[in-house]
């Protein structure tokens, strides 16, 4: 089993922001998940810490843990105690870029079909896509609105979310926050 690399506090030096490129960061995930979140892939700060959602000013973390979903609070040097809340996260793409953009539509159908099989072995109740264009994309899904969606993937309910970066500023923390509470509410009965 791959062991997770040291936490490290301090900010990547440049040197390390560039070499992280294409470099991957580890799922955190187990069968019968409540919850598994889906990111697009590593930005080049989370892939040099090696720690999902792990560049400062993301929401991801601070949501996650106004949401009531977590048993205590988290930061993304935590990561792998996301399975004590029985949720984990993945990303659709596993290299690290700079931006989401980086990534070709054909790159994110090729993720789409990894993930499928992915969910169908792991099977989590619920799957949170964090990012609607990610999922409209991925998915062939244009129509697809921020929610709950109609599909399933096996068992696996699917909502989407927009993106947590700090890039996006249509959202603040409280959003998510909220968003994520729906989550907590469907948890065990979906």
């Amino acid at each position: 089993m791959m062991s997770e690399p040291p936490p490290r506090r301090r900010p990547p030096t440049r040197a390390e922001l560039e070499a992280a490129r294409g470099k991957t960061v580890r799922d955190v995930i187990r069968p019968g998940l409540d919850v598994l979140f889906v990111g697009v892939n590593p930005g080049l700060y989370t892939a040099a810490i090696g720690r999902h959602f792990g560049r400062p000013g993301n929401r991801f973390w601070p949501a996650l843990n106004a949401s009531g979903l977590l048993r205590r609070p988290l930061t993304p040097y935590d990561s792998r105690k996301l399975l004590e809340s029985n949720l984990g996260i993945t990303n659709l793409v596993g290299r690290a870029t700079v931006t989401a953009s980086e990534l070709s539509r054909a790159e994110l159908r090729r993720g789409a079909k990894r993930l499928v099989r992915k969910l169908l072995r792991y099977r989590p109740r619920q799957a949170a896509f964090l990012g609607l264009g990610l999922y409209r994309d991925a998915f062939d899904r244009p129509d697809a609105r921020v929610g709950a969606q109609r599909e399933r993937i096996g068992r696996t309910r699917l909502w989407v979310f927009p993106n947590p970066s700090g890039l996006n500023a249509h959202f603040q923390v409280a959003d998510y926050a909220r968003m994520f509470r729906r989550l907590a509410r469907h948890r065990t009965g979906a």
